[in-house]
């Protein structure tokens, strides 16, 4: 098994941060704006990235403030079945450090880096959200 994992150190409250990631509005700034979302543990949420890419992740764990625990149960991208994405969070100073982490990889494919590169743009938009207002989602982003 292998793994995808980033640290990031965000200047905003963890509360902040942590709403960000739990709330439909947050996640749409950016992650992808094409999404049903639904913040209870169990719940089946739906991710999609253009037409053909679509995701279903289920809560799996949530902690306010510190721990926020996804695991994708179907999707269109098959390498993505069964893996688990999760963003432990500490603040420290007013700034928040976040471990995020994809994991139950069962190979490291061209897919697993793609989205090793995707998921450090993700962090970067989170940051951007955050700090400034401004995300980069899905759907504005100028690059792949």
């Amino acid at each position: 098994m292998s793994s995808i994992e980033h640290f990031q150190i965000v200047n905003s409250p963890v509360q902040n941060v942590y709403e960000v990631l739990t709330t439909e509005k947050g996640l749409s700034e950016i992650w992808t704006n094409d999404l049903n979302f639904n913040n209870e543990i169990g719940a089946i949420n739906v991710f999609r990235f253009g037409e053909r890419d679509e995701s279903k992740i289920r809560v799996e764990e949530l902690i306010v403030n510190k721990k926020v625990v996804w695991k994708c149960i179907e999707s269109d991208e098959p390498e993505w079945i069964n893996t688990t994405i999760s963003f432990d969070l500490e603040e420290n100073n007013e700034k928040t450090e976040i471990i995020f982490r994809h994991t139950n990889w069962q190979d490291i494919t061209t897919c697993y880096r793609s989205c090793n590169y995707n998921w450090a743009i993700f962090l970067y938009s989170l940051k951007q959200y955050c700090e400034g207002g401004k995300g980069i989602s899905y759907q504005t982003r100028k690059f792949s």
